[in-house]
């Protein structure tokens, strides 16, 4: 196929004629690895950087590890990271990358290379999502399987990654077109933080009765959820062992723990369906029934919108004498505390009688469902700001692909 007019073929793929391809070592004043040792840790001093701190090209110190003046020294008698350094992992996983952000006193941990850029060839910024580019990514795993159990990148692999380069100006403007989405995800999800706490704080004030919605007056009643529906478990054994159970033409899924853990309120599809047998031996349990896992992720309640079975994994609460979505976001209040009374074995798992024991504060009807409306409306924001999240994300994984290559220009 003819390279497009404007564009040249290198050893690693099409670019625009007048950038280069280059080793990452060119771009490079220094290469260094780290101290090959575990620091003394403390409760304060300087930073250690560690490869559970970096999270999509950034560094996270939420949960920060110290080290004392003396171990700080040995760890950086070569250099002392500093802003606009990079920091790349080379294990446990490889190919993690970050900067070092201003006025950070910090040395690195095991496991990572710091890379100091050459001002007058790269941007620093550039370089760090070049690295986070599907390319140079892709290159990093294929060269890193040199262990016989974890991968990992040696130096020498590293110096020779082969980083597309155009002139410094367009690497800066690539690289603040990027950062400027990178500043619109952070937006997003401390936006979507912010209204996760407050819809916690919302249900631990509506559903306790501490604020009241307006308009209602009458007092609350405290009952068992034994008293408020009937719950019956799943059937027992788990249509499991026998492949004539399952038939992914039929229209009843079998509803598995990993498939209430991925779905929010709704659950709308399972990866596994039942043979008229496998129905046999399981509970079907009718559209719009609540459900909730009593065993591995205990406590998690969902509302079917499909024909399903539910196997001894689950229980069913049939002929609710309460609204319906009132009594799952109870039962997600209570969530948390299901593991601290579960019984323990290979795996926690509550019994049916811990269930129907269980005391829950109900107001009238009407402002049950109030109170679910509320709330629910809360989730549907939520569900908008992730959706939104989620395509941003998108959008800056094609923007990287389109930029880093030289499919679009921005100069």
């Amino acid at each position: 196929m003819a390279v497009k007019m404007g564009y040249k073929e290198t050893e690693v793929g099409v670019i625009p004629e007048e950038w280069d391809v280059k080793p990452l070592q060119e771009l490079c004043i220094a290469v260094l690895d780290c101290h090959h040792s575990t620091p003394v840790w403390t409760k304060a001093g300087a930073v250690v950087i560690r490869n559970q701190n970096i999270r999509d090209g950034k560094l996270d110190l939420s949960e920060a590890s110290f080290t004392n003046d003396q171990h700080f020294a040995e760890r950086t008698r070569r250099a002392t990271p500093m802003f606009g350094d990079l920091v790349i992992t080379r294990e446990a996983p490889m190919g993690l990358v970050c900067m070092i952000p201003e006025g950070l006193r910090c040395c690195l941990g095991q496991r990572m290379v710091l890379l100091r850029l050459n001002c007058e060839e790269a941007s620093s910024t550039y370089v760090l999502y070049a690295l986070l580019g599907e390319d140079v990514q892709r290159s990093i795993s294929v060269a890193g399987g040199t262990g016989s159990t974890v991968s990992n990148l040696r130096i020498p692999v590293l110096k020779q990654l082969k980083i597309f380069v155009p002139g410094l100006p367009e690497q800066q403007a690539i690289a603040t077109a990027l950062s400027d989405v990178d500043a619109l995800l952070s937006a997003l999800e401390r936006l979507l933080a912010k209204k996760r706490d407050l819809k916690q704080g919302a249900m631990q004030q509506l559903l306790t009765g501490q604020i009241r919605l307006p308009g209602f007056y009458e007092e609350w009643v405290v009952k068992r959820l034994g008293d408020v529906a009937r719950i019956q478990r799943g059937a027992s054994p788990r249509p499991i062992d026998s492949p004539v159970w399952f038939d992914q033409n039929s229209s009843v899924g079998w509803v598995r723990i990993s498939d209430v853990t991925k779905s929010g309120m709704y659950l709308r599809e399972t990866t596994q369906r039942l043979s008229p047998l496998g129905v046999q031996y399981s509970r079907p349990v009718a559209r719009g029934s609540l459900i909730m896992s009593i065993c591995a992720t205990v406590g998690r309640p969902v509302v079917t919108e499909i024909d399903v079975c539910i196997h001894d994994g689950f229980v069913v609460f049939d002929d609710l004498q309460a609204d319906k979505l009132f009594i799952y976001y109870t039962l997600k209040w209570i969530e948390p505390n299901w593991s601290k009374h579960g019984q323990t074995g290979s795996q926690m798992n509550l019994n049916t009688g811990l269930i129907t024991g269980t005391e829950v504060s109900l107001p009238p009807l009407p402002e049950q469902t109030a109170i679910a409306a509320v709330l629910s409306d809360m989730d549907a924001e939520l569900a908008t700001l992730e959706h939104r999240l989620v395509k941003t994300r998108a959008l800056k994984q094609g923007m990287m692909q389109e930029l880093l290559t030289g499919r679009t220009r921005l100069l």
